[in-house]
Order: C-alpha cells, then sequence, then structure tokens
C-alpha cells in the first residue's frame, strides 16, 4: 500500500501544481481581461505607471514660488474685502473644509442670487492650462479676477478693490516683501492670488500608495474599480493622468440650456453644452457634482456614464455611450473613487491685515 502511495503521490503532484497555478494565476487574468476590466494579461499593473505624482508644483518665470508670496496670496484669497458687499472672500465659495469648494449645487454670489454653476474646487490647478467650467481663463493669474469683479460674484470693480488694498498699510508691507520691484495694482494682487493657489494639492492618498508599490493600501474590490475605471467602464478617456482629467471639454449628455464653452465658441457644434473635465481628486469629499449640481452623489454619477448620459444631441461626446455595467462594477467604480482621498495639510485662517 505505501508503494502505491508513493507512486501516486510521485506521478499525481505535478498535474496538481499545473492545476494549482491554473486556477490561482493563469484563470484571474483571463477573466480580468475577458470581461472588459483589463487590455492585457499584465491586468491594472501597466496602467499605474500613468498615474504618477510629479515632484513638485509648476510655477510660471514671472510669478516663481516664495514664502511671502504664498501668505500675501493665501491672505488676499481669504479676505471679505475685496467684495463689494466686504463678507464674500474667495474662500466662502472656494472652502478648504469642503475640498475648495462650497458643497452647494449651484454657487450663490453677490446678494444672495445663485448662480448657474456650480463652484469647481481649486485642487492641483496648478498644472491645468484652462480655468473656469468653459475654460475662458488661461492661467490661474487670469483667472483669480474673474469672480471678484464679476457682478453676480463678487462684485468689486477692480480699480476700487486696488484702491482698497492700497489704503492699508499692512497689505503694502507685505507687497513690498512679496513682489519688492513690482507696482501693486490689479496685476500684483491677480500673481499673489495665484501663487497662494498654486500651493493646494491634493495630498497622497491610499491610491497613490498603491502606485508605489503598496499592494495592501487600497481593497480588492477598488483594485477591481480601477481596471473598470482604465477599461469596460471608459472612464479613463477623459479622466486620466494624476490629477485624472484631460483637461478638455465634452458634452456628457446632461440635461440644460447652458452651452457651456460652447457661448465661446458659437459656432463649432462640438463645444456646445460641453464642460471641462474635473479632476477626481477626493472626489467622494465634493458632493453634488456636475456643473449644475445635478448628480447627488457618486453612485448617481456611475449610473449616469453608465446610461450613456440623458440627453442625446448632436454635440454629445462619442465616448458617452451605454456601458452595460452590473451592480458590482458600479459598486467596485465608487470604492475606486473613494481610494482618492487623501489627507490633506490643514489650512490656518490668516490674520487680516489694517
Amino acid at each position: 500500500m505505501k508503494k502505491h502511495l508513493t507512486k501516486y503521490a510521485l506521478t499525481r503532484q505535478p498535474i496538481f501544481s499545473w492545476i494549482l497555478f491554473l486556477v490561482t494565476i493563469v484563470m484571474p487574468l483571463i477573466v480580468f481581461t475577458a470581461d472588459g476590466r483589463g487590455d492585457d494579461a499584465q491586468g491594472y499593473g501597466e496602467y499605474l505607471k500613468q498615474y504618477t505624482r510629479p515632484k513638485s508644483i509648476a510655477y510660471p518665470a514671472d510669478n516663481d514660488y516664495s514664502a511671502e508670496r504664498e501668505m500675501l496670496g493665501k491672505t488676499l484669497f481669504f479676505d471679505p474685502r475685496l467684495s463689494g458687499s466686504n463678507w464674500i472672500s474667495c474662500a466662502t465659495c472656494h472652502n478648504p473644509g469642503l475640498s475648495w469648494g462650497d458643497g452647494l449645487p449651484k454657487a450663490i454670489g453677490h446678494g444672495m442670487q445663485v448662480l448657474g454653476r456650480r463652484t469647481p474646487t481649486i485642487l492641483n490647478l496648478a498644472w491645468s492650462p484652462a480655468l473656469f467650467w468653459d475654460g475662458r481663463a488661461a492661467s490661474l493669474e487670469e483667472q483669480a479676477l474673474g469672480p471678484i469683479a464679476a457682478p453676480g460674484e463678487m462684485n468689486m470693480p477692480l480699480e476700487q478693490m486696488v484702491g482698497k488694498i492700497r489704503a492699508l498699510p499692512g497689505y503694502r508691507s507685505m507687497f513690498d516683501k512679496a513682489y519688492p520691484n513690482e507696482t501693486l495694482d490689479e496685476k500684483t494682487i491677480a500673481k499673489a492670488i495665484a501663487n497662494f493657489e498654486r500651493t493646494v494639492v491634493s495630498g497622497k492618498a491610499p491610491f497613490d500608495r498603491w502606485v508605489e508599490g503598496d499592494e495592501r493600501a487600497v481593497s480588492t474590490q477598488a483594485k477591481r474599480g480601477f481596471a473598470l475605471f482604465n477599461g469596460k467602464a471608459n472612464c479613463a478617456k477623459c479622466h486620466s493622468g494624476w490629477r485624472f482629467t484631460d483637461d478638455s471639454f465634452h458634452d456628457i449628455g446632461i440635461p440644460g440650456s447652458d452651452p457651456g464653452r460652447g457661448k465661446l465658441f458659437q459656432t463649432v457644434a462640438a463645444t456646445q453644452y460641453s464642460f471641462k473635465t474635473p479632476s477626481l481628486r477626493n472626489v467622494e469629499r465634493r458632493a453634488p457634482y456636475m456643473h449644475d449640481g445635478s448628480e447627488g452623489s457618486l453612485e448617481e454619477v456611475v449610473e449616469l456614464y453608465a446610461a450613456g448620459g440623458r440627453m442625446k444631441r448632436p454635440s454629445l461626446s462619442p465616448e458617452i455611450k451605454p456601458l452595460n455595467l452590473t451592480a458590482q462594477d458600479k459598486r467596485d467604480l465608487v470604492a475606486f473613487l473613494q481610494t482618492l482621498t487623501s489627507a490633506d495639510r490643514s489650512i490656518e485662517i490668516p490674520s487680516l491685515p489694517r
């Protein structure tokens, strides 16, 4: 009997090893590829390389970083005296406690009037080539003055704002230190605010630790969601790179009359009803979603895309189409999006100069 058992063990051991290899290694890769969750046998490993964070913040040559400029810009950002009513600051809508948004479906501006679009986050805009939902500003310096001067937002004529800032000795001293060879005017005020805004960078999230090699940083469910994100769900077509945005503009089929970027390019059909792809960093904290705040949760956002949008029109992006996602696929996608939530640096509200 012992002889027969030994012979069985010797002949069956290689077969058992091959079966174990097939079940634990080969089959998961086949399933991963066959159901559309990956484009190759290496699975999500190859995709991770596309999401590496930069090592430094990008600053323009004429507005390089300094601690004095950051503090000046931060102070201006939190100062309600930059508004016509003296009670709205940049931070009123871009609240650090709300992931640099305001948590409202649509922004509220001067005189408590509800505006037409949701407040976008200012996270990670140092790398963005176009600002606002419609991309009408080409730099943070250009963007900074827009809401201040807009009658419906902060309602402060720029010449009056400059006069108010110049009248405060504390600000004159801060400008002398931050921009010693430049005039205190609209341009330097915009540069200071932009300099601070470039420091608003999301911290390291569980996803980033996974990119760096920590396999335990995210759950198995989130890894499946990441595979879907880059595969069958088609999310990465627009939400690409480490900030999860292509910085472009798309009509994703949301009902409404707002033409978005189409207002700037009225003769270009593809721009109608198109809006900038938002970053997905800290997206879990930024409900409600879309340019009009029409989606209340990440689950609703996933449903919108899974259905191929809610409005069919000529400008609809070709990437927006029914995705045939299962209920489990949708849960996996949300689990992945939650791994983009980071522990960010705390922001201390500055004392305002007199």
